[in-house]
């Protein structure tokens, strides 16, 4: 993962003419802590904390609990993380953490007691004007709330913006559970408007038209977008429910979760398919429209393709299945390099994930000011402000792919590498 992230910003830097010396300053991290925490049981785990830049501003990025945490993998997803900010415009910097353990097999005592030894060994390290971290895989607002009451013994600091992520009666933020899913829809609308110059997103939605061929030469016929996602969980069931109030001229036909999910060419309920899941029920045993598998999904005749489930949902050995005229990549790097260029060099789209899923780290960014100024914002204020970081992003990074010829994952990139080097 770590020489994938190398290569893209090399190749990236490389087409925006920087020299080598410029390059190898962008892949260095400025502090990496890595260290052993001991349980009381006696059972050790690898921790880590990697802090890749803060030229733009306070570190930040997620914590991960998971077996397969690696030196390198924090590294590759600190130096993303600082792309991530600095493509999205946010006076943030980069960084990551993690611990090696599968929380799965622990008591609720013992991973509290894991997350508080983890701030005890970062704690001069990290807080509101350093470091300020956030919950990532396998980590949620229960543990990073009490990752923020062990700072504050620690350290004695009572802003709660030391970290983001926390649960709203702990100084958490309102829109946060949502904010990856709303943010894609606003992604996918401004690319969508972009793609038709000629009608206006008030005109497409009032005239309940949107035109495929936005995104195929060819296609003149005027019908809904449709979609499928992959992964209808926290961020794909949030994307979807705010595309249906949205945007009601996208019509969601199939969804999956691990399990599989169903398949229905005349449009699924949202909130039926939300509700199924809130309580509890698996997808593909939901009585409507046909059973299909994650297999199948990859391979529907939709507009968009979204991905919201895990990493490398679409590799070499079924990128030739995608029939899809675009991809939303809501999880993180839900498609392979290989399999991204030959989807391209077919006129697919792929919006990428640095863009398509930095709403949650824009309202975690919302929060952290929120804590800073001793404020609690309504929700409508929350989405606002996302709102208006996505959409000038978005524009940003369009503008610089249509400019330089690039792919819109090159262009992100690149906003993002101009920013870093010119700070």
């Amino acid at each position: 993962m770590l020489k994938t992230t190398h290569n893209l910003i090399k190749d990236v830097g490389k087409k925006l003419g920087l020299t080598s010396e410029q390059i190898e300053k962008l892949l260095a991290v400025d502090k990496i802590h890595e260290f052993e925490i001991q349980m009381e049981s006696g059972k050790k785990h690898q921790a880590y904390r990697v802090q890749h830049s803060n030229k733009l501003g306070p570190y930040k990025g997620g914590i991960r609990f998971h077996p397969d945490v690696s030196l390198e993998e924090v590294q590759a997803l600190a130096i993303l993380m600082s792309l991530k900010a600095a493509a999205i415009g946010l006076p943030l910097g980069g960084a990551k953490g993690g611990v090696a353990v599968n929380p799965k097999e622990m008591s609720l005592a013992e991973l509290e007691e894991l997350s508080r030894d983890y701030v005890l060994n970062l704690h001069e390290h990290i807080g509101p004007d350093k470091d300020v971290p956030a919950p990532d895989v396998n980590t949620d607002s229960q543990i990073i709330d009490w990752m923020v009451d062990e700072y504050e013994k620690l350290t004695g600091d009572t802003s709660k913006a030391s970290f983001t992520g926390k649960s709203v009666k702990a100084g958490g933020s309102l829109g946060r559970d949502e904010a990856t899913g709303r943010g894609g829809v606003i992604v996918l609308r401004q690319i969508l408007n972009k793609l038709a110059p000629s009608q206006s997103l008030g005109e497409a939605v009032s005239n309940r038209i949107v035109k495929r061929q936005a995104f195929a030469t060819g296609l003149s016929i005027s019908e809904p977008i449709t979609y499928a996602v992959q992964g209808f969980g926290n961020v794909g069931a949030h994307f979807a429910l705010v595309a249906a109030q949205e945007q009601p001229d996208w019509m969601l036909v199939a969804a999956t979760d691990s399990s599989g999910g169903v398949y229905s060419p005349a449009d699924l309920s949202v909130k039926q398919l939300a509700q199924y899941k809130s309580d509890g029920g698996r997808l593909h045993e939901l009585n409507e429209g046909r059973a299909i598998s994650n297999k199948e999904l990859i391979g529907l005749d939709v507009d968009v393709l979204v991905l919201a489930a895990l990493g490398g949902a679409v590799t070499e050995k079924n990128m030739h299945q995608v029939k899809a005229h675009a991809i939303l990549e809501l999880a993180n790097g839900p498609v392979s390099d290989e399999a991204a260029k030959h989807l391209e060099s077919k006129g697919i789209m792929i919006i990428p994930d640095i863009l398509a899923n930095s709403g949650g780290v824009i309202v975690s960014y919302l929060e952290w000011l929120q804590n800073k100024q001793g404020e609690h914002w309504t929700e409508a204020e929350v989405n606002k402000q996302l709102e208006e970081y996505l959409v000038k992003a978005t524009n940003r990074i369009y503008d610089m792919a249509q400019k330089r010829s690039m792919t819109l994952k090159e262009a992100a990139l690149a906003v993002a590498i101009e920013r870093l080097v010119k700070s």
